[in-house]
């Protein structure tokens, strides 16, 4: 197959990766080897790079309405989540020589800028980095779903979904099925209709609707965010028929 070349990214990373092996809350030495395969990925290409980060390494808004907190309020903490973990992601990449831009769909002008298309635009154009952060600004609504949708805005070739633990997508959890067959191609209609774990329905439906390819990998092995940065073969690709 062909290389895969692509202009422009939304690169989405867990919340729990930036964790490491503690397991919660922000590991600045983890956070510190993501932002420099970023920065030497951004310094040594012309691609232009987006970020949306998860929270889960903070907070799960889904985990808080579960346990009887009102859904919207723990979706909000959820947001915020996001935010810091943006922050400490920006702060990362500066000290490795990048200019980098973080956006909020909550106005907190203090810390960030709020998400502004032309503006985020123009900042890729600039050949800075522009990390996305409180979601949507919506509760119910996944940091898939805001990957989904700010790729589309932004005219993305490309959402890299770099997983924990999972190096692309399975018919079935490797980890408790030895016998579990890993995908290297798939479509946007086998995501919905086989219920597959990439992202969920309504970021599946979106990336569908703007033919926004998707590639799921592994982050645990340095190097990986390069290479479907690069186009090359690796973990799984969802796209259109």
């Amino acid at each position: 197959m062909a290389k895969r070349n692509f202009r422009r990214i939304v690169l989405k990373l867990s919340g729990e990766a930036l964790a490491g092996e503690q397991g919660f809350g922000i590991n600045p030495d983890v956070v510190e080897e993501f932002a420099k395969e970023i920065a030497a990925l951004a310094k040594s290409t012309d691609l232009e790079i987006a970020i949306v980060v998860g929270g889960g390494n903070l907070w799960r808004g889904l985990a808080g309405s579960n346990q009887g907190m009102d859904r919207a309020t723990a979706d909000y903490m959820g947001m915020l989540a996001t935010v810091m973990n943006s922050l400490a992601l920006q702060d990362a990449l500066e000290q490795a020589g990048v200019d980098t831009r973080v956006q909020t769909a909550i106005e907190m002008q203090e810390i960030a800028e709020p998400y502004i298309r032309r503006r985020a635009i123009r900042h890729l154009e600039k050949k800075r980095i522009v990390i996305f952060g409180a979601g949507l600004g919506k509760p119910y609504f996944s940091t898939d779903t805001t990957a989904a949708l700010r790729a589309a805005e932004i005219e993305a070739d490309a959402i890299l979904m770099a997983k924990k633990f999972a190096d692309g997508v399975y018919d079935s959890d490797p980890k408790t099925n030895p016998n579990a067959i890993k995908f290297d191609e798939l479509t946007y209609n086998d995501i919905i209709k086989k219920e597959l774990k990439v992202m969920d329905a309504t970021s599946t439906t979106l990336c569908k609707d703007n033919n926004i390819p998707i590639i799921v990998f592994s982050m645990d092995i340095p190097g990986n965010i390069t290479k479907a940065a690069k186009g090359e073969e690796i973990g799984t690709i969802v796209r259109g028929e």
